[in-house]
């Protein structure tokens, strides 16, 4: 009896002792190696693409080099897409995701988000220049092109009243607007600006409208990190208190957008 309660003792200090390696914080890790892993878009121009070298450019680089300098390590970015982002984390294969992701109930249960949210995308839309359209109430009995399953498309219409034409996929309705088939293309205001930045569409077309139906984007640690979690919610609210995020929305010529302003007013007054 006495032996099998020293057994068990000893396998219960051996289980401790594993899940405490096991469950070590990643913010240890990360000092140990001298590098932070950071999963951002490679294909999201302006938040996360390829220069002409091949090196990861854009706003979400530009803040995950925020975080390295913070940590005082080297910064490597990984390339992710909405599929295996969150996978990519909880793998360990990367120690944190700045990827565009917007903040839902069910990824809440997969990753651990960062609050204060960092950033906001809205709803727009993609025009020719010169198109009458310059509110959203132009757009009643007017034929706007859309993605299929865009979650936006019924209250859009329900409100404003256009006439949605839907594709599949984004590369669709893009060339149904060069074709004059609707007045624009209704989609994420981030993905616009993207286009705006091409030599293709920044010549014949522009997006005027205010953006529509805010949706907040989060960074995301695995859950349980509870060490580099702290760090990124002090870190993120530095950057609303210091302007960091309506810095770089300049510098990346992304129109400025109500949720960085907001916040960044609100966190200079302390509320």
């Amino acid at each position: 009896m006495q032996l099998s309660r020293i057994l068990m003792a000893a396998l219960g200090a051996a289980s401790l002792a594993i899940g405490t390696v096991v469950h070590a914080d990643v913010l240890d890790d990360i000092k140990k190696r001298g590098k932070l892993v950071v999963g951002v878009k490679a294909d999201y121009k302006p938040f996360g693409f390829r220069d002409p070298s091949g090196k990861i450019i854009g706003v979400e680089p530009d803040l995950a080099a925020e975080v390295a300098k913070k940590l005082g390590v080297e910064l490597e970015l990984i390339p992710v897409v909405s599929a295996n982002r969150m996978e990519f984390l909880n793998q360990g294969k990367i120690d944190l995701m700045i990827a565009t992701m917007s903040d839902n109930a069910a990824r809440r249960k997969v990753v651990q988000v960062i609050e204060p949210l960092y950033y906001s995308d809205a709803v727009n839309v993609l025009q020719k220049k010169g198109t009458p359209i310059a509110k959203w109430e132009d757009l009643k009995d007017k034929k706007l092109c859309g993605t299929t399953g865009a979650f936006y498309n019924k209250d859009i219409t329900q409100k404003y009243g256009p006439e949605i034409i839907s594709f599949d996929g984004s590369e669709k309705p893009l060339l149904a607007l060069k074709n004059g088939d609707c007045v624009g293309y209704l989609y994420d205001q981030t993905f616009i600006v993207g286009k705006l930045s091409e030599d293709e569409w920044k010549s014949g077309f522009e997006m005027k409208l205010p953006g529509m139906m805010e949706t907040p984007w989060a960074m995301a640690v695995k859950p349980g990190e509870a060490g580099l979690q702290k760090v990124m919610e002090d870190l993120t609210k530095d950057w609303m208190k210091s302007g960091t995020i309506v810095e770089l929305e300049k510098k990346w010529n992304v129109p400025p957008t109500d949720y960085a302003k907001r916040m960044h007013e609100a966190a200079k007054k302390g509320s």
